[in-house]
């Protein structure tokens, strides 16, 4: 599901994580991508690629392990049975739930996607004098300018991030695929509803948390340059010198992204899913 969701979105991540952290560079996400191909080709839309890959298979991991269990915990908390099929608004508690667990692996990583994604923008604004285009590269920078503990840089915001958006983008899926299964069961649904379930799942939690993404996405990057601050500095900061508009800034490719990649997500974690229950099931 996660390698699903990197191949189908990383060039609109790259155009969001550009537009995000420097809002003047581009007129649009078309302007963007222009600009983009031309200055480093068209390997620049998939930098960042590796660490996407290792941050999206390592927090739909957890995140869908972590899914199961808190399901679990809110079928005891509502007092039902453990085989009692939840409602869409209980799923979307456990998924907000088990985003809480994903955070902890998602963070690192995704400071080095995004690192990598804006490090031309970084240059080309004075902030750095250079930068290495490496996964490793990066890794080894944040080593030694602030230890492990500088993987962790935006770690509330991912939190403030990931723990309301799980709750719309699970009750947005399970929503959309109630409203497709009419009364069968929601195992029974075919490939085209589980797409437009994931995108419709995708594009509800960045409607609700995308400032908040924006605000996590200039402290993972501009705290190369140095000092960044917190969340609330950061947001004040936003407003203040660049208007709400800027919270907005990449939301076009975003929302492009967030309803290809998560159909595509959901659509490779349920059928990879029933694969491995078959396999279980012959044994």
């Amino acid at each position: 599901g996660g390698i699903a969701c990197v191949v189908t979105g990383q060039p609109f991540d790259t155009a969001k994580v550009k537009m995000q952290t420097f809002p003047n560079m581009y007129k649009g996400v078309v302007d963007c991508f222009v600009k983009t191909y031309k200055q480093v080709g068209f390997q620049g839309f998939y930098k960042g690629t590796t660490p996407a890959l290792v941050a999206n298979i390592a927090e739909n991991s957890v995140l869908f392990m972590c899914y199961g269990f808190c399901q679990q915990i809110v079928r005891r908390i509502v007092g039902v049975d453990r085989k009692t099929k939840l409602s869409d608004l209980q799923n979307a508690a456990a998924g907000s739930f088990a985003s809480a667990f994903a955070t902890l692996v998602l963070c690192p990583t995704e400071l080095v996607k995004c690192r990598l994604q804006a490090m031309h923008e970084m240059r080309l604004s004075g902030k750095i004098i250079q930068g290495h285009d490496t996964v490793w590269s990066v890794v080894k920078g944040v080593i030694q300018k602030d230890g492990p503990l500088g993987f962790y840089r935006g770690l509330s915001s991912t939190l403030l991030r990931e723990v309301p958006g799980y709750f719309f983008f699970f009750g947005g899926y399970e929503l959309s695929r109630t409203f497709f299964a009419s009364g069968r069961s929601k195992d029974e649904l075919g490939p085209i509803p589980l797409l437009l379930s994931g995108g419709f799942g995708g594009s509800c939690l960045w409607i609700a948390v995308y400032p908040v993404d924006c605000v996590k996405s200039r402290i993972q990057v501009l705290s190369m340059a140095g000092k960044q601050a917190g969340f609330m500095g950061t947001f004040v900061t936003v407003v203040r010198t660049e208007g709400v508009l800027a919270l907005y800034s990449g939301l076009k490719p975003t929302m492009i992204r967030a309803f290809l990649a998560n159909g595509a997500l959901f659509l490779a974690y349920e059928y990879s899913r029933k694969l491995m229950m078959k396999q279980i099931g012959s044994y």
